[in-house]
């Protein structure tokens, strides 16, 4: 229509006219062509840029969730927060795990302190290993300088270990047993697990020391819980199949006669006064830090088994928290009154800080009575015609020494 409509203008219009629009057209056809091509190119372009792109987000698959968290720990790490530096996949599995912030945060803070922890032992280990070297090149020294006899220490170094795992071997067929119940995984956390198979490590090797160890159980030892799972990390497989100890998934009252087992709980109200070497006493492996007081009892009645708790009240002043001990504790008491006989002397094994010392046992005539050993506070000296607090105590005491004299 707009061609038409030019043509009859032509028409109708004189030759100078006509020429001088002629040629207009002939000018601006070709820079309107020329703009044409440029925008179909340009079109053309940005259309292969956007496949490109496309296809480069197609083949370069979206990042996990590992790595995701593996770049926000390293983003925090540079900007100053406390965060390890090193993070395992199993870690990051757990951090996954984790929905808020809040509990990241807290997750990766705890990780950095045991990262902090392994460096500080680490150093201590290097430091002590370079004292062991200077010593060793000061006792090579000395050698040369004199002759020294050592084919006794050389033999002790040799034959202890085959001495230990002979009396460890000899206790797994004529020894006592002495069972550790697994069936806490639910009443701790993964700290508290840690910390347990720590103390149950100590726990072997403070047996296999003794002169008449222990035939140790695991018993409800589920393969592949956070026990097994937590002890196959520490040990390794290769040790753990050659450990002399009896681990099994069957509970204590499935493996021996109900009637033979004595269940260790500070919980209990009967005390162990005398140790039987002819029952099968059951410690609880469990390390709670929150004191949640009668698990262990519960676990025990549940069981329907007998219950005791070790003598702490009777031979020791304590002084204040809960009487719970840890698992090397518990193993050193029992293989030392096992051996002895002597509470006091097993009791030793128990921490200073928690209590105030052994109660004194004083004769008087025919009767042995127990006093307690009492800590008096230095206080200042009362006004006249006032009293100290400690005076009514010290007259009560004598009187009643007199009386006992008397």
């Amino acid at each position: 229509m707009v061609i038409q409509a030019c043509v009859m203008f032509l028409r109708s219009c004189s030759l100078a006219v006509r020429r001088s629009c002629t040629q207009t057209l002939l000018t601006v056809r070709p820079i309107s062509t020329t703009w044409t091509a440029r925008k179909d190119a340009a079109e053309k372009l940005d259309l292969d840029a956007w496949k490109s792109v496309m296809k480069s987000q197609a083949l370069d698959p979206s990042p996990s969730a590992l790595d995701v968290n593996r770049e926000l720990v390293e983003m925090w790490h540079q900007a100053g927060k406390f965060v390890p530096k090193n993070i395992t996949d199993e870690q990051l599995e757990d951090l996954t795990a984790l929905t808020t912030k809040s509990a990241k945060r807290k997750f990766l803070k705890f990780l950095a302190i045991k990262e902090a922890h392994k460096i500080s032992k680490k150093e201590k280990r290097d430091k002590k290993k370079s004292e062991r070297d200077t010593d060793a090149e000061t006792e090579e020294r000395e050698e040369r300088e004199g002759l020294k006899n050592t084919f006794l220490m050389k033999f002790w170094n040799s034959s202890m270990d085959r001495l230990q795992n002979w009396r460890a071997a000899q206790a797994m067929r004529f020894g006592q047993p002495l069972v550790y119940d697994m069936s806490y995984e639910q009443h701790m956390t993964r700290r508290e697990m840690e910390n347990t198979v720590s103390q149950l490590l100590e726990t072997e090797g403070w047996n296999r020391r003794a002169a008449d160890p222990f035939h140790l159980h695991f018993c409800g030892l589920q393969p592949g819980g956070a026990y097994h799972r937590e002890l196959l990390k520490r040990y390794g497989e290769e040790t753990w199949e050659r450990l002399l100890i009896t681990a099994t998934a069957r509970r204590p009252v499935d493996v021996f006669p109900r009637e033979d087992l004595v269940y260790l709980t500070a919980d209990s109200r009967n005390v162990l006064r005398t140790f039987d070497h002819g029952k099968v006493y059951v410690v609880g492996a469990m390390v709670d830090r929150s004191i949640h007081s009668g698990v262990s009892l519960a676990n025990a009645k549940r069981l329907k088994l007998a219950t005791a708790r070790l003598p702490l009240d009777e031979y020791l002043d304590w002084d204040s928290g809960a009487k719970n001990l840890t698992l090397d504790q518990m193993i050193r008491i029992l293989t030392t009154v096992k051996d002895t006989g002597s509470w006091r002397e097993a009791l030793e094994f128990v921490p200073k800080r928690k209590h105030c010392g052994f109660h004194q046992r004083q004769k008087t005539g025919a009767h042995v009575r127990t006093v307690k050993t009492q800590f008096v506070r230095d206080e200042p000296a009362a006004p006249r015609g006032q009293k100290n607090k400690t005076d009514g105590h010290k007259r009560k005491e004598r009187k009643t020494w007199r009386e006992e004299e008397g």
